[in-house]
């Protein structure tokens, strides 16, 4: 497992990479304050990052909450602190993990499996979810570009249909993008013409 070593410690860091190391872990970089380990993170990309809480620039928690929402890596803290309000907000920024120092090691390599596995668990759900939003708003714009055809030229619901899945096929599009097509070209025939007199005296103000 690739993992990052976040901690203001210099000795709390040793400590924790030579555990990972003894373990098979490979310790793909270290920081010492919660921006360092932010972009160190995003540019290695590791299965999961292990962060003290206290560190300057960031705290660890800040750190966490914004690998887990861009999914960068799934995150593990690692503190001397089990104040209340510290597991509270380290629940709300997503962390997978909230384990005491002085640690055990086979306890945080149990922590660090479960944590990347509720992960990707997590990923594949922000991905079925995006899925049906956008089936959701797909499904708008065609029910919308019915109305219209139907609207315009006479139509029932299923010629009007047909005709946008006879015209994604022949471009090989999605039927949102013809759906987007047809509503852009049938509202723009429904706009109110201006009258002369607007349109000259819009000229006139020039």
């Amino acid at each position: 497992m690739r993992v990052l070593v976040a901690d203001d410690e210099w000795l709390v860091r040793e400590e924790v990479k030579a555990s990972l190391q003894e373990l098979g872990h490979v310790v793909v970089g270290e920081a010492g304050d919660g921006e360092t380990a932010l972009q160190l993170a995003k540019a290695t990309r590791p299965d999961v990052a292990v962060l003290d809480i206290r560190m300057p620039a960031k705290d660890g928690i800040e750190v966490a909450r914004e690998l887990v929402k861009e999914g960068v890596c799934a995150a593990v803290l690692l503190t001397a602190y089990v104040l209340p309000e510290f597991v509270q907000r380290a629940t709300e920024a997503g962390a997978f993990g909230y384990l005491t120092k002085p640690f055990d090691p086979k306890t945080l390599d149990a922590a660090l499996h479960i944590a990347v596995a509720r992960f990707h668990e997590f990923r594949k759900l922000q991905e079925e979810v995006s899925e049906l939003e956008e089936e959701l708003a797909t499904r708008k714009l065609v029910e919308r570009a019915k109305g219209l055809l139907m609207k315009h030229y006479n139509l029932d619901e299923a010629e009007a249909y047909r005709i946008l899945q006879r015209r994604s096929m022949e471009t090989r599009k999605p039927m949102r993008e013809v759906a987007e097509a047809v509503l852009m070209a049938l509202e723009l025939l429904e706009e109110p013409a201006e009258s002369p007199r607007k349109s000259r005296k819009r000229k006139e103000d020039r």
